[in-house]
């Protein structure tokens, strides 16, 4: 392939960002039209895809994209997907602080009960709470216990 005329890194660290966050400009939408539904999943797979390009991709930014994509999934109601993308979540978060250990099982616990399976979904909902617990940053851990009570 021939190489362009840009900087091929400068690009993937740009459009790593600007895919994420115009997908959760879309994501805090109060309505969306179907195409801005698909468009959010296009915004969110390219932010991920951009990241794993990136030579300073860890298991942090791939945490934080998959969890992306499972809440895009839930809020499309497509189960089968959210819960893909929240394994994935959660299993890029293993080596990472409660924060974000407490949102994979957060992720986790909303697809669950998306796809219907109640005590997976509580199970996963009370390991959240209790990393929550462990988030020594008062504003992080405020963030992370709001959604978690938006799921009880």
């Amino acid at each position: 392939m021939k190489k362009p005329k840009f900087d091929l890194l400068a690009a993937h660290r740009y459009f790593s960002a600007y895919c994420f966050n115009q997908a959760w400009e879309l994501i805090e939408k109060p309505s969306r039209a179907p195409q801005e539904d698909e468009e959010l999943v296009r915004l969110n797979q390219a932010s991920i895809w951009h990241w794993t390009q990136r030579e300073d991709c860890t298991d942090r930014n791939l945490s934080i994209g998959y969890w992306q994509a499972s809440r895009i999934y839930a809020l499309l109601e497509r189960a089968e997907e959210a819960l893909r993308y929240a394994r994935l979540c959660l299993e890029h978060s293993q080596a990472q602080p409660p924060f974000y250990l407490g949102y994979a099982y957060e992720t986790l616990a909303r697809a669950e009960a998306l796809a219907g399976n109640p005590q997976e979904a509580g199970r996963h909902l009370s390991r959240a709470f209790e990393l929550a617990a462990a988030v020594a940053d008062a504003e992080e851990r405020q963030i992370l216990m709001a959604d978690l009570e938006s799921l009880l």
